[in-house]
């Protein structure tokens, strides 16, 4: 579903990415751990087709994105810090507004399914203005679902989460783990990124630097191997 080949990543002087060579499959679900600054974000944005690589090549879905971007970026749904929110909408009109701009049929079921399944629906004709930080990460979680998109792309969706946030995005995390999406999560949490992880790759400095099948190895065992894939790079 996603091939990347030799991506790099330049601003300036500064080489973030030195050479990423990334291939996930249909149906996995694949946990990018590493410290901070060793360009986990930036690679996520490349991926999402928010950002260019500045050289390289990348595939998602068989086709090159330099030539289908616009079209392969209705395959992409993203979930980051930013919640991509307007404030002055409500939790119904901003579901509605990215609904149509990825032209979903049956838009307003859609929306009325979303608003349930993050336990917001009490609150859909609410301005997102007055929304808890949790609030508004759980309707960032519907629009980042709201075109049911084949490949799901998340930098640390957990961060300003109450537990209930929590307990809602994993049990979308495992629907669609079930349903065979496509989920790269970047996370610092060992056991939320083991848990339904089929490929754990450890990105430190611009390089990918480990890759393995987490099943079987345990949280202290990882954080061993993460510790010194960390402390050798």
């Amino acid at each position: 579903m996603i091939v990347a080949k030799g991506l790099t990543k330049q601003i300036g002087s500064k080489r973030i990415l030195k050479g990423i060579d990334l291939e996930i499959e249909a149906g996995d679900f694949v946990t990018c751990f590493g410290p901070n600054g060793a360009g986990k974000s930036t690679t996520l944005k490349i991926l999402a087709l928010l950002s260019k690589a500045s050289s390289g090549q990348l595939f998602i879905d068989g086709m090159d994105v330099s030539k289908h971007g616009d079209e392969l970026r209705k395959k992409v749904g993203v979930i980051s810090h930013n919640t991509f929110l307007y404030d002055n909408l409500t939790a119904q009109e901003n579901l509605v507004f990215y609904g149509k701009m990825y032209e979903v049929p049956h838009l307003e079921k859609r929306v009325e399914e979303l608003l349930e399944d993050v336990g917001l629906t009490y609150a859909a004709a609410d301005t997102v203005r007055t929304f808890s930080r949790g609030m508004q990460q759980r309707l960032a979680i519907a629009r980042s679902l709201v075109h049911d998109p084949p490949i799901l792309l998340m930098d640390e969706p957990y961060t300003g989460l109450d537990e209930m946030a929590k307990g809602i995005l994993n049990s979308v995390l495992k629907q669609l783990s079930l349903s065979k999406h496509t989920v790269f999560l970047i996370t610092h949490d060992f056991d939320q990124g083991l848990e339904q992880s089929d490929q754990t790759v450890i990105l430190v400095g611009g390089r990918i630097v480990h890759r393995c099948d987490p099943k079987g190895i345990g949280r202290e065992e990882f954080r061993q191997l993460y510790l010194k894939c960390v402390e050798g790079a």
